[in-house]
């Protein structure tokens, strides 16, 4: 069954395509240590599954890095850690949104008395989203909806720390215009 798996990936086949002969030769052997080290972080087969295979991907793209000589074991686990940690990180930073999200609903639910009230609202927050600046906004969507800041930095081609910037600067405008809904809250 496993063996059926990795021919599956998508990175496996890939590789074979392209004949890279260290993720083949060095790399994919050690297939079914590297789904046993992600069983134990995911503790669920089809996770481990997909964290396997972002694993070798990553090993792919940044197999440059790789010092010859030294533990590969040690440096996918160590991708694969990273990889791991990251998705937590990220999936606890989503539920606290969300949280905050459904807490902003509720007061702005519970500042308005009726649906017209509801609906000015909204249009504030749409007017004050639509009176920022293009570039900061797109950042900060793109962003808002789960890319990465090197994806980001790629799609408009400018340096990873502009985006950050530009995303940082996205969030302070909206606070500032949009704190006397944050008043209500207190």
């Amino acid at each position: 069954m496993r063996k059926d798996f990795f021919k599956n990936l998508v990175i496996y086949q890939i590789v074979l395509k392209m004949n890279n002969d260290f993720v083949k030769n060095e790399v994919l052997v050690h297939s079914d240590t590297l789904l046993k080290y992600a069983n134990r972080f995911t503790k669920d087969e089809n996770e481990a599954k997909d964290l396997l295979q972002e694993t070798l991907i990553k090993v792919f793209r940044y197999q440059k890095n790789y010092s010859v000589g030294t533990n590969l074991l040690g440096w996918i686990y160590t991708i694969m850690r990273s990889i791991f940690l990251n998705a937590c990180r990220k999936k606890k930073i989503e539920e606290n949104y969300f949280k905050n999200i459904k807490s902003f609903s509720l007061v702005i639910n519970n500042s308005a008395k009726n649906k017209g009230e509801n609906s000015f609202v909204r249009e504030d927050i749409l007017k004050v989203m639509k009176s920022l600046p293009e570039k900061y906004i797109e950042a900060f969507v793109m962003y808002f909806e789960g890319y990465k800041y090197y994806e980001i930095a790629e799609h408009f081609n400018v340096p990873e720390g502009t985006i950050k910037t530009r995303i940082h600067t996205a969030r302070k405008l909206l606070q500032r215009k949009l704190s006397n809904y944050r008043d209500i809250n207190s």
